[in-house]
């Protein structure tokens, strides 16, 4: 159960935003109405996300790996249920996303992406536990931009997952929208 309400007060910007989500994800997202008690704060996260949504300098599906990687470690099961759903609509391989909790025992990975998961657990880990190997393997294969962008958007996971998690929030159904047989 959530450790805030998730009604929050009415203030315009509330409306706002809880109408684009509507618009944009079909409901109101659960981190939306925790923050709603801020106000400014969810502006502010809000527009640093929109930031974060136009970095461009990493192959989306690593960045879906990483961020994935990093909501399991934390254990966040929101992040991994919007997560699972927001990859799957984009068209990746649900299998790549379902097996991310078992990495080491699955087969659906390429060395770059088992590269990329262990990173993330790695730099999620506390204290983190990144060696200069991996990081190095990493630099290589990404370059210096795909390499700060993977490290950043495990950091942006890390904030995101610990946050829902601390406050409680849990699932909100998404994965199973992707799971209903369709005709």
């Amino acid at each position: 159960m959530a450790r805030v309400s998730l009604t929050p007060p009415r203030t315009l910007v509330v409306r706002c935003v809880e109408w684009y989500a509507r618009r944009t994800y079909g409901r109101v997202l659960d981190p939306v109405a925790a923050l709603g008690h801020h106000p400014r704060a969810l502006l502010s996260y809000l527009r640093f996300e929109l930031g974060v949504a136009r970095w461009k300098g990493l192959d989306p599906d690593l960045k879906a790996l990483a961020v994935m990687a990093s909501s399991a470690v934390v254990g966040c099961s929101w992040c991994m249920d919007f997560g699972y759903w927001e990859n799957v609509r984009r068209g990746m391989d649900a299998r790549k996303i379902r097996d991310v909790p078992v990495r080491r025992d699955s087969d659906v990975y390429t060395p770059l992406e088992r590269d990329v998961l262990e990173y993330a657990e790695a730099m999620t880990a506390t204290p983190p536990d990144v060696t200069d190997e991996l990081s190095g393997r990493l630099r290589t294969a990404l370059g210096e931009r795909g390499f700060v962008e993977l490290t950043l958007m495990v950091a942006v996971e890390n904030l995101r997952s610990r946050t829902n998690s601390a406050l409680g929030l849990t699932s909100q159904g998404f994965k199973d929208q992707c799971e209903v047989a369709r005709g």
